[in-house]
């Protein structure tokens, strides 16, 4: 958290994502992909700890979750007991990772990407500390196929982005995963909610093979 942050970041908007990202709709989504982890287990943008109840703990070792948003962790931490595993909280960025390489079997990213600043660096990260056959499992929202919901996006991303922690409404996420060098499965469909905002990506990514069509870095 920025020294500059106000009462509303500091306060108000932990509690307001903890609320908002902890629908039904989207535990149903955490659902599909949290409980395919295994093994040693990097979260990305962890926040206030909503992934921790959907990890199958017979089949986590270890959790390290990464959020520069220390105001998050309070909330996050209150979750950590309940999980039955060992769970590190991390407070930087991921852009720039203090860990190894080839650390991590599989990495957990839920609707992260939009509001991290450079999300084409922190997938770069994903790649490095992945494991040969790890798995990037993801849950996002982003980018309507529909070109008046697009507008939309576009017309609110000016007030939306500083209300909701620097949220970006229209994020290419498969586009964004292949740019990053990974071959992702992807699903997408609306879930119920303000149109602008309900457009859900989610899926598993494995590090693109050589040749393979999907960009390198």
């Amino acid at each position: 958290m920025p020294p500059h942050a106000n009462w509303y970041e500091r306060v108000l908007l932990p509690r307001l994502l903890d609320l908002a990202c902890g629908t039904r709709p989207v535990r149903r989504q955490r659902a599909k992909v949290v409980p395919q982890a295994e093994g040693e287990v990097l979260e990305v943008g962890i926040g206030t700890g909503l992934n921790l109840p959907f990890y199958d703990r017979a089949r986590v070792r270890r959790i390290v979750g990464v959020d520069p948003a220390l105001q998050m962790h309070p909330l996050a931490l209150r979750r950590v007991a309940a999980t039955g595993i060992s769970v590190e909280l991390v407070g930087l960025s991921a852009e720039r990772l203090p860990l190894q390489d080839l650390s991590f079997d599989t990495v957990v990213c839920t609707y992260a990407l939009c509001s991290i600043p450079d999300a084409p660096a922190a997938l770069a990260e994903v790649r490095r500390v992945l494991r040969p056959g790890g798995r990037l499992l993801f849950c996002e929202h982003g980018r309507a196929p529909d070109e008046s919901v697009r507008r939309w996006q576009h017309r609110l991303q000016p007030l939306w982005g500083p209300l909701a922690g620097g949220c970006r409404l229209d994020v290419d996420v498969p586009a964004l995963l292949a740019a990053a060098g990974f071959d992702a499965a992807v699903e997408s469909r609306y879930l119920p909610g303000p149109r602008f905002a309900s457009y859900h990506y989610w899926g598993v990514a494995t590090v693109a093979a050589p040749g393979s069509g999907a960009a390198t870095r």
